[in-house]
């Protein structure tokens, strides 16, 4: 038994607001005097992967994901019944500016108009003037969408969002009640928790926790992949299970295709993440794919206890 019940660090009707957290200093106090093994004794190692769980992506916010709230009431009660058995809780947060090349300002029509968001820009509106990019070098951009068509064999193209996660802005934070308690767990567990900040480069969307969509310096995250590497087992939650999520469980796959002893330790919680309205069959088929290529697990939330 942890000395705080659960309603007592997560507010369950506040999921999802914004403004300032709340931290009680009672609260700290109790997870401070927690009586849990330290998260360095552990005799199995285990990791909370948790993907882009801030604000904006939260119902209500700036680029929601449906159910995105019962998700985060699912992720905390997994870490409050689990406290003591998880080592690592690992946090990616989307980080953006507002010129970046998947938001309206960096393009306009010859009106002079911005794109809507989920407006699709491909090489050929470029080539036929139907959206130009208004920051230079004009070329870097082409290459953007030349490249980021080759990579997903004809499938990928460049997708306008909503302004969201801009960097210092409430939506880009954490979600509130769920930072409360992956900072007890810090507390309580005194765990080295770690923040993974993505998709800074201008000119590439980076949707996965390991790499940009595209990116000339061909950066990779490998903190991150030795992280995983160490770790026996993973557990995979957050936003959203049909881009950031999907995305960051297959560039990880991919990195360690050739090592299942890897790729079988990751198991997705799939009651807490949630696709984008309209993109659930592609969930669905990449989170197929992930079983049968790899040996990724699946489970709910209720049915894991360390």
């Amino acid at each position: 038994m942890l000395n705080a019940a659960y309603d007592q660090i997560v507010d369950v009707s506040r999921i999802g607001e914004h403004g300032k957290v709340d931290f009680n200093a009672d609260i700290m106090k109790m997870a401070e005097k927690e009586r849990l093994r330290p998260a360095n004794q552990d005799s199995v190692k285990r990791l909370l992967l948790c993907i882009d769980v801030q604000k904006d992506f939260i119902e209500g916010g700036a680029l929601e994901v449906p159910n995105s709230i019962g998700d985060v009431e699912r992720i905390t009660r997994f870490i409050y019944n689990n406290m003591n058995g998880i080592s690592k809780i690992m946090c990616s947060m989307d980080t953006h500016t507002p010129y970046q090349i998947f938001h309206p300002a960096w393009w306009v029509n010859p009106d002079g108009e911005h794109p809507a968001p989920y407006t699709v820009i491909t090489y050929e509106d470029v080539k036929n003037n139907v959206w130009r990019p208004v920051v230079e070098p004009v070329a870097d951009s082409i290459t953007y969408l030349q490249e980021l068509e080759k990579v997903g064999a004809g499938k990928k193209q460049l997708c306008i969002w909503p302004y969201h996660c801009i960097n210092g802005t409430d939506g880009f934070t954490l979600e509130n009640e769920f930072s409360k308690m992956v900072y007890y767990h810090y507390v309580a567990k005194k765990a080295s928790n770690r923040i993974v900040n993505k998709g800074q480069d201008p000119y590439s969307e980076m949707y996965g926790i390991i790499k940009p969509e595209y990116s000339k310096k061909n950066f990779i995250n490998t903190v991150v992949l030795n992280a995983i590497e160490r770790f026996e087992e993973i557990y995979v939650v957050g936003e959203a299970a049909s881009h950031c999520l999907m995305e960051s469980v297959k560039q990880i796959a991919e990195n360690f295709a050739t090592r299942p002893d890897v790729t079988s330790k990751i198991t997705i919680l799939e009651d807490c993440t949630s696709p984008i309205a309209g993109c659930e069959q592609m969930t669905k088929d990449a989170f197929d794919m992930f079983k049968s290529n790899y040996g990724i697990n699946f489970a709910k939330s209720t049915d894991i206890t360390f």
